[in-house]
């Protein structure tokens, strides 16, 4: 049984002896066994930690073909490729024949005799891996360091908390802000890489590593998957282990216009460069096992939360006192808004947990009104948010965003591939959308497609790829959460209006004290694992509370039948949904109802108020 210095260190090491042992036995299915035995190896969770992560670790640091694991999105799937699973090589001294696997590897050793009748071809597919888009690194995740020693051990979260508060020796670059009218420049909280070598800087600028965000940093890969790339989807979220694949020859031959990696000339220049970068810039990765992330929280555990009771009883016991502190502390970052704070707290709880036909159940599109406009206040909101979930993405809807940022990936059948949009998003991203921002003007063709496209994610939760000549729907679970003035020019599915109890002359004064600092971590950890947790919380309602319901429905028609519409039944249902798993209760009980019937009553009563005050706004 190889150790764990050798399985990590060496997986090829393991896997070439798997496959020598097949062929001197005789014995089949050894592809097989070599999965699982790194499979096996990786269910424990100590194993895992000791496993490079290319998220982490600078790619200068990583060990060339040894085992590294990469957390990601799928952007794009290329179309499959052909490769010698088995080859046969001659010793040039002796001409001696040896058979060899070419599983997990890119570049095949010297001496190979490509006549040989014992070669085997095989096929493989082709991911185009990206980090998670708007990822926060504030969640006890490692921040890339130009100071990063190898053999260091890793610390845990609370320890590396402590730490943020002493003098850091690294040199981080900053993501670019999208526009002047960002100024949180979306980063502080961002992924943050090293400096590369100058050489490959330079490279790099002129390569289009095809992320979805603006101003994103960090690695991206070419993932190769070698069985059942038929369970992968676009847009699925990963945790790959693999064989790291660096080689510079490969890299070379990626630059000569005759090598033998096209050798009829059926790939356009332009494709060359999408599908064989250089691999000191895109490296691939020869997939061994792969987990579909449920969550990208580093502070949950990554198995099934049914799987680790211990964690979940001990969570779920805390989740009342913990949503009182989360409500009070949203309370006062909404200015005092009491009522506004339960609401964003529900919507930050709210998931697409399924889909009935088209219309999917669930989601809970907030529409903040009534926001100041002084003192950056969206801005400040956002950085606040973003310090509680784990992947996130600041949009200012100003007039130069929406009629040039491409929201939409499209089909680029020059270079054949997918070109990403802003709005190629994981699972579970927080979409903030800035309203304050918008100024007079007209939205060109561009700009209407954009507008047309949140629309249709917020109504639907789904995106419609541009593929020149037709348009493709992918479904997507994005919490969106617009921030205006007045009503939203966008559909939602709830609408508050802020009522500040702070005086705007104080507001900045105010706003600077609600300034999140790195000290209070360990609240903060408290407040995005509960998060986290209520999302992923299964959830029910019996028959005798759905017959509660029903009768409170028909009472509430009785008075005044338009009082209450069939929408406004399934958004109290969602808003009581949303408010029991806040609570730790996985199933609707009578007082909860009861208690969403009384919140949804006041913000239709405050709506109604403000309609009334401002009887030009729908």
């Amino acid at each position: 049984m190889p150790s764990t210095h050798d399985w990590i260190n060496d997986p090829l090491g393991v896997v070439e002896g798997m496959f020598a042992a097949s062929q001197s036995s005789q014995s089949s299915g050894w592809e097989k066994k070599a999965v699982e035995f790194f499979k096996e190896q990786l269910k424990e969770k100590e194993a895992q930690t000791l496993v490079p992560s290319l998220n982490d670790v600078p790619l200068h640091y990583l060990k060339p073909d040894s085992l590294v694991k990469f957390r990601c999105l799928v952007q794009d799937m290329f179309d499959p490729e052909f490769f010698m699973g088995v080859y046969e090589t001659v010793d040039p001294a002796t001409q001696a024949r040896t058979l060899r696997c070419g599983k997990y590897k890119d570049v095949t050793e010297s001496g190979v005799d490509v006549n040989s009748r014992s070669t085997v071809t095989a096929e493989r597919q082709t991911f185009y891996c990206v980090p998670i888009p708007g990822e926060n690194h504030n969640q006890g995740r490692v921040v890339p360091s130009t100071s990063y020693v190898p053999s260091r051990q890793k610390r845990s979260y609370e320890e590396d908390e402590e730490m943020e508060v002493q003098p850091q020796k690294q040199k981080e670059t900053h993501a670019a802000s999208l526009n002047a009218a960002d100024p949180h420049g979306n980063g502080d909280c961002k992924r943050q890489e090293t400096e590369a070598p100058s050489g490959q800087a330079a490279s790099a600028s002129h390569l289009d590593l095809n992320f979805p965000l603006p101003g994103e940093k960090g690695p991206s890969c070419l993932v190769k998957v070698y069985e059942d790339w038929e369970r992968f989807k676009l847009n699925d979220t990963l945790q790959v282990y693999g064989v790291l694949s660096v080689s510079p020859a490969f890299s070379a031959l990626a630059d000569e216009k005759d090598s033998f990696l096209d050798p009829v000339g059926m790939e356009s220049a332009a494709e060359q460069r999408v599908h064989s970068p250089p691999a000191s810039l895109v490296p691939r990765l020869h997939l061994l096992h792969a987990e579909r992330l449920e969550h990208n929280n580093p502070l949950l555990p990554g198995a099934a939360l049914q799987e680790n009771s211990t964690f979940l009883s001990s969570a779920l016991g805390e989740m009342a006192a913990v949503r009182a502190e989360l409500l009070s502390y949203f309370t006062h970052v909404l200015l005092g808004d009491a009522l506004a704070a339960e609401f964003l707290l529900l919507h930050l709880l709210s998931s697409v947990y399924s889909r009935r036909d088209v219309l999917p159940l669930g989601k809970f599109t907030l529409n903040l009104s009534g926001c100041p406009t002084g003192a950056a206040y969206t801005q400040r909101l956002y950085q606040i948010i973003q310090q509680l979930v784990p992947s996130s993405f600041y949009l200012p809807m100003s007039l130069q965003n929406m009629n040039q940022i491409r929201l939409v990936p499209r089909k680029d059948y020059v270079a054949n591939r997918l070109v990403s949009g802003a709005l190629q998003l994981a699972s579970s991203t927080s979409l903030f959308l800035d309203e304050t921002q918008m100024e007079p003007g007209q939205l060109d063709p561009t700009g209407v497609r954009n507008v047309t496209a949140l629309g249709n994610l917020i109504t639907w939760q789904k995106v419609d790829y541009d593929f020149n000549f037709h348009q493709m729907e992918f479904p997507c679970n994005i919490n969106v959460l617009i921030a205006s003035e007045g009503r939203s020019l966008l559909p939602s599915d709830c609408h508050i209006h802020l009522q500040p109890q702070v005086a705007p002359p104080h507001l900045e004064e105010y706003l600077s004290s609600i300034h999140v600092h790195p000290q209070a971590s360990s609240q903060l950890n408290k407040f995005r694992v509960f998060l986290s947790l209520a999302r992923l919380l299964d959830y029910n309602i019996s028959d005798e509370v759905t017959k509660a319901v029903e009768d409170d429905f028909v009472d509430m028609r009785k008075d005044d039948p338009q009082s209450i519409s069939a929408d406004d039944l399934h958004r109290m249902l969602v808003v009581a949904r949303l408010l029991s798993l806040s609570l730790g209760q996985t199933s609707l009980s009578r007082d909860v109802w009861l208690r969403s019937k009384h919140i949804e009553t006041l913000r239709r009563s405050r709506m109604e108020q403000h309609k009334s005050v401002n009887g030009n706004e729908p």
